[in-house]
């Protein structure tokens, strides 16, 4: 997952309990689930599902609590309401719902199907209940658009999860689907799809949109593109020469790491209106992404972001989809376990959706530096004295949970760090690239790692330095000196005005200006300890500024939102009034929104490096 995340199986049943029905019985019939896009009601989609034959006693069914690349909690199973079971002859069966996610229908033996209403969670996104992050999130906009992450819509029984399901979904007419989930039409127009276990169903979202999607190869990579846009301000032909030039330059990138032969972009614009998705940023699947972005962003400036949050989702074929331990192989979606390896599956990914750039040509050395510089930026907003280690194993803890967003920043760091070694220990030869094409010739998405042996599998790969800087910066709680890494390649550190967002600095590094209250949601802070933009500065803004109204809109989570999507019209001549509290008194701020302008860090070459440095620079650098 970005912010701005096939074993065909049987399963054996044991029938009975007694010594005449203790016999053992390989069962193949599919969980049969269906969905109906065309007879929605009050914006909600019914599922059906038929199971086949159970044994006798209770029958557990579960909608996910957490999915893998989200690293969240998110309980998807509160979208659903109206669960029934019925037996053959039609009548109800007792269900009893024992927490948000899961049901427990009594009479298994007698279950002939389940039937329950789906609500979508973008049009809840700002109704103050906290909601799904957007790309992992699901639409229902009959008959317009339906985005489907089908762990939002498809359960599964317990200790079922191998079965092979078969999914019919019922669509307008008028729209067309993307996915990368195999499937033909039914005679009556259904869509059926096909899957070997529950896992392939919900790593194969599907996006309904009322254009085709436009497709190009990459070697011999299929690749697919659907985009929604609400106002037909864009079409899929839009992005696709920057998608192709971009993917090209990934697969030169990777060699011969090998992950796929299909990928599908789902793109969905958001309106940014109170019904609309607010969350941007992209989740990673197997052999898909889905994007959500703001529609009212110029083309240059999407195109820029879909660069940066797509090819690190497709990155993601390497890790944690091919290279990962046991706790991703054998995910459980309602008590997840969570691996301990944040700093390679999201730090790894985004490290190289910015190297492989600068190494394919597509920014100049000037542009990788200032994001580099950007990710130490952000990541002084963490907890710097927080092992890796500990944090990735208790994401999922509310204690922990705020930290989570800088495997995107230092996490990319300690990959950085990690390249550097590797280059100077090997003379120039291996780098992290070369580290994870090894692991991937020894595990692949059927082959984990166990989780606590995997440092010491990395250590035997490469070189006792190594050690000392896991032991010291990754187990270990230690901040890393990154002045002493660039001065190995030759570089130094400065400071420079650039331009920046009105309230973040840029779609790009994402670094706020502003900050959420963690204990109340609604209550916005200009954020202390960093260097603000000219645009709050002038206005006199300081920070821990409570923010209670800009322009007559009254600052909440909701507020703040619609306020950040406004700005992105904001000219210079724009009238601000914004209300703050500060030391208990309320003061107005008032002036123009001018064109704002922030204190950045400058990373660039040492014109007095060694030429040992400036080689090991090009090694890194250029591979």
């Amino acid at each position: 997952m970005k912010n701005w995340m096939a074993m065909a199986a049987t399963a054996v049943l044991l029938w009975g309990c007694g010594a005449a029905r203790n016999t053992v019985t390989v069962r193949e019939t599919p969980i049969r689930t269906s969905l109906d896009l065309v007879g929605t009601d009050q914006d909600r989609v019914m599922v059906s599902v038929d199971p086949g034959a159970f044994p006798e006693g209770p029958v557990r069914f579960l909608i996910p609590k957490t999915v893998p690349g989200t690293y969240s909690t998110d309980n998807y199973g509160r979208y659903v309401e109206g669960l029934q079971a019925v037996d053959y002859k039609g009548k109800p069966l007792e269900v009893r719902r024992e927490n948000p996610n899961q049901w427990v229908v009594s009479d298994g033996a007698n279950l002939d199907r389940i039937t329950y209403w789906v609500n979508d969670s973008y049009d809840a996104e700002q109704g103050g209940e906290e909601a799904p992050f957007s790309p992992a999130g699901t639409n229902i906009k009959a008959p317009d658009h339906f985005m489907l992450n089908l762990h939002g819509f498809v359960g599964y029984f317990e200790d079922l999860e191998e079965l092979p399901y078969e999914l019919v979904i019922r669509a307008p007419g008028a729209l067309k689907a993307a996915t990368s989930l195999q499937g033909t039409r039914g005679e009556d127009g259904s869509y059926i799809y096909r899957a070997g276990r529950y896992f392939d169903i919900i790593d194969n979202p599907i996006q309904f949109t009322p254009s085709a999607p436009e497709y190009f190869q990459v070697g011999d990579i299929t690749v697919g593109l659907s985009v929604y846009s609400p106002n037909g301000q864009y079409t899929a032909a839009d992005f696709r020469p920057s998608m192709q030039r971009m993917m090209e330059a990934q697969k030169a990138f990777l060699g011969d790491i090998d992950g796929t032969r299909t990928y599908n972009i789902l793109l969905y614009l958001s309106t940014m209106e109170e019904d609309d998705a607010m969350g941007f940023g992209a989740l990673e699947h197997h052999t898909s992404t889905v994007v959500v972005l703001p529609e009212q962003l110029p083309l240059p400036q999407l195109e820029e972001t879909m660069i940066d949050v797509v090819s690190h989702e497709f990155f993601h074929i390497v890790t944690p989809l091919n290279v990962h331990s046991e706790e991703v192989q054998y995910f459980d979606y309602n008590d997840p376990k969570m691996s301990a390896h944040l700093w390679m599956y999201e730090g790894t990914t985004e490290y190289f959706a910015n190297l492989f750039q600068i190494r394919q040509g597509l920014i100049e050395e000037a542009d990788f530096y200032a994001r580099i510089m950007g990710k130490i930026q952000n990541a002084m907003a963490y907890n710097d004295a927080l092992s890796f280690i500990e944090m990735s194993r208790n994401v999922l803890d509310p204690a922990y949970e705020p930290q989570y967003a800088n495997v995107y920043e230092k996490g990319a760091l300690i990959n950085m760090a990690l390249d550097i070694i590797l280059r100077e220990q090997s003379g120039g030869s291996m780098g992290v690239l070369g580290l994870m094409k090894a692991l991937s010739a020894k595990y692949d998405q059927d082959t984990p790692f166990k989780d606590e042996a995997l440092i010491d599998e990395i250590v035997a790969m490469t070189y006792p330095e190594v050690r000392t800087f896991f032991d010291t910066h990754v187990i270990g709680d230690t901040p890393i000196d990154y002045q002493r890494f660039f001065a190995k390649v030759g570089l130094v550190m400065g400071d420079r005005e650039v331009e920046s967002g009105y309230f973040i600095k840029d779609l790009q590094s994402q670094m706020p200006f502003i900050d959420v209250d963690p204990s109340d949601t609604d209550r916005i802070f200009v954020r202390e300890g960093i260097d603000l933009n000219s645009f709050l500065t002038g206005l006199g803004a300081q920070g821990g500024d409570e923010i209670k109204e800009i322009n007559g809109t009254e600052i909440t989570l909701q507020g703040m939102q619609m306020i950040v999507g406004q700005s992105f019209s904001w000219t210079p001549d724009t009238e601000v009034r914004m209300v703050v509290e500060r030391d208990g008194e309320r003061i107005t701020l008032e002036g123009l929104a001018g064109s704002p302008t922030v204190k950045e860090f400058r990373l660039g070459p040492d014109p007095d490096a060694s030429p040992q440095a400036i080689a090991l620079r090009e090694a890194w650098l250029k591979g």
